[in-house]
């Protein structure tokens, strides 16, 4: 008996999804997977497969730099001189040099010594909540923003401004932007603001230095030159924007996940946010959907010859429910210690602030669930973005 033909995939792209789909793209991720790890469509590879991804984002083969233009219009000179400057877009040497510096402060020691901040910080936001609250707007957004504000030496004051320029700011990724004609605008007006604030900050802490991470970066040096005004402002911006984004994703997307799995709320609350817990639920619901590296040279990705030039589009979440890989991929299992997740990259551009976000994660969400009790989920929204990927707010009751 013959077997059913499977009718042919169109072609992947990261436009034209539904809600739906946009909400939860596994099952999309799934069918293009089970053909192929790699598909080609419209010059750019996408690779869905683990072993894959994991040899594109370890191989110095495949770099951040496009070979020609700019990662933004020209007609954005902020925001271009700012993206263009971030350390997720560097590549070696000048990505080490500048890495080297800023990790002095995301060493374990720094953050384990943060413990009792993270801590003070989430039991603030978490007092005398309300029985229905957005929980994005209350807890998960401002939470790892006055965290990454602690490191930065910004008064807390300013963090509800900071959160509105960084959305804006997000504005320009290439799904939001593709849907939004006024993206690139906004984000230069939020660049040109972070510009001037940051630039200030600068400048007072040259005056007065701090124990703080801005601190540190206008007394460093590289081959004995101080790092340019553009390095430390876009250094400062890249990591709270990065350094939030995602971790209130996870946040989020946490309390969504566990609101319909309740033996694995149960677990979380007996044992506590474990760092096996933590690994597993960024897996499961990757915080970043993908992340695009260009091909240095002709390359061979999972059978397919790729050119030198392509852009290649690493499809984390993805890579990360691989059956090849994890066990039962889409079963939450928060005691998994088989597999190794991709959701914080490898290779040279492996998350600076991996090791926070952890501890943020580990501490927040177990002291938000602490502070919920019994509750559910009710309505939620999520911007059409398939690289920070996350609600923008979920309304949860307590009762």
């Amino acid at each position: 008996m013959t077997a059913p033909s499977v009718p042919p995939l169109r072609q992947f792209s990261l436009l034209g999804w539904t809600d739906a789909d946009v909400r939860d793209p596994y099952p999309v991720y799934e069918r293009y997977r089970a053909q192929a790890p790699v598909h080609l469509a419209g010059g750019t590879c996408y690779v869905f497969g683990h072993e894959a991804a994991s040899g594109v984002l370890s191989s110095p083969s495949f770099g951040r730099r496009a070979p020609t233009g700019g990662l933004v219009p020209a007609e954005h000179s902020v925001l271009r001189a700012m993206v263009e400057n971030w350390l997720v877009f560097l590549d070696p040497p000048r990505h080490t040099e500048l890495r080297s510096v800023v990790n002095r402060e995301f060493s374990p020691t720094v953050v384990t010594n943060l413990r009792d901040r993270i801590g003070a910080i989430a039991a603030d936001l978490l007092s005398d909540l309300p029985p229905t609250f957005d929980l994005v707007e209350r807890f998960s957004a401002p939470f790892p923003i006055l965290v990454i504000s602690e490191l930065l030496g910004v008064p807390r004051e300013q963090w509800e401004w900071l959160r509105r320029q960084a959305v804006d700011l997000q504005e320009a990724s290439s799904s939001r932007a593709a849907r939004n004609p006024r993206a690139h605008v906004l984000a230069e007006q939020a660049a040109s603001a972070l510009r001037d604030y940051f630039l200030a900050l600068a400048d007072e802490r040259r005056a007065a230095p701090g124990a703080d991470l801005v601190s540190l970066m206008v007394s460093a040096r590289t081959h004995g030159q101080q790092l340019s005004s553009d390095e430390i402002v876009a250094t400062c911006v890249h990591l709270m924007t990065a350094g939030h984004e995602t971790t209130t994703n996870v946040l989020s997307k946490a309390v969504v996940t566990l609101s319909s799995r309740r033996a694995a709320l149960a677990t979380l609350r007996s044992s506590g946010v474990t760092a096996t817990a933590v690994e597993e639920l960024v897996r499961f619901d990757s915080p970043v959907q993908a992340v695009s590296r260009w091909a240095y040279a002709d390359a061979v990705i999972a059978g397919m010859e790729i050119p030198r030039g392509t852009r290649v589009m690493v499809m984390l979440g993805a890579a990360n429910r691989d059956p090849a890989r994890f066990d039962e991929p889409t079963t939450l299992q928060l005691d998994r210690v088989s597999g190794r997740s991709v959701s914080f990259g490898l290779g040279i551009h492996y998350c600076l602030g991996a090791t926070l976000a952890r501890w943020e994660i580990g501490i927040g969400l177990g002291m938000l669930l602490d502070a919920l009790g019994d509750f559910y989920v009710g309505s939620m929204e999520y911007p059409y973005d398939l690289v920070f990927h996350g609600p923008s707010s979920v309304v949860v009751s307590r009762f």
